[in-house]
């Protein structure tokens, strides 16, 4: 246990009790514990394995590579539809967790193996993202905007395509559309 970490432990309301469950179920893996984006992480050889983390509803153990582990259980949840590597398993008693206990080391004893292996994610590329057609129409018609669009990060590529994508409806897509249309004219991300 890293002392720098428990304070996250203690500082928690809702889900304290789970929270050292899990804690207590990782460190019998033999991950090394450290504290990363504010977060419990685990590693082991100093890459990142899983983390501890709460939500309102669930706290949960999230992998890193959960999108290479074989999920026999059917417990490794996706968060959203746009995540690509990492996937969850949800608690929210400590009932569950003692329930669950082999198989959680189970997957994160896999989770190791994955690592050790160097298995890597294959990610899509930005070019395999959708653009959305309200987008597409303003690129044709603004060259400018095109080769600013072309010139950015792909990752910042990626988060505009996911952002104009997301609403269902046309008249939303192109108000955001427009709205960040002079950002991206001015080589900036959607956060910058």
């Amino acid at each position: 246990m890293d002392p720098k970490v428990d304070f996250y432990f203690d500082k928690a309301d809702t889900w304290q009790k789970e929270l050292k469950q899990l804690r207590t179920i990782v460190l019998e893996c033999g991950l090394t514990e450290e504290l990363k984006w504010g977060t419990p992480c685990y590693t082991f050889q100093k890459n990142n394995i899983v983390l501890l983390h709460v939500f309102k509803e669930y706290c949960a153990v999230l992998f890193f590579k959960g999108a290479l582990l074989h999920n026999t259980d059917g417990i490794l949840i996706q968060q959203t539809k746009n995540t690509q590597a990492a996937r969850q398993i949800r608690f929210t008693n400590v009932q569950q967790i003692t329930e669950q206990k082999t198989i959680l080391k189970a997957y994160i004893y896999e989770a190791i193996e994955v690592e050790n292996a160097g298995l890597e994610v294959r990610f899509k590329k930005t070019d395999e993202f959708t653009v959305p057609d309200e987008f597409q129409q303003k690129l044709n018609e603004i060259p400018a905007l095109k080769m600013a669009f072309e010139a950015l990060t792909p990752g910042r590529q990626r988060a505009y395509l996911l952002y104009f994508a997301a609403p269902k409806q046309s008249k939303t897509r192109e108000s955001r559309i427009e709205k960040y249309t002079s950002q991206i004219l001015e080589g900036k991300g959607l956060k910058d």
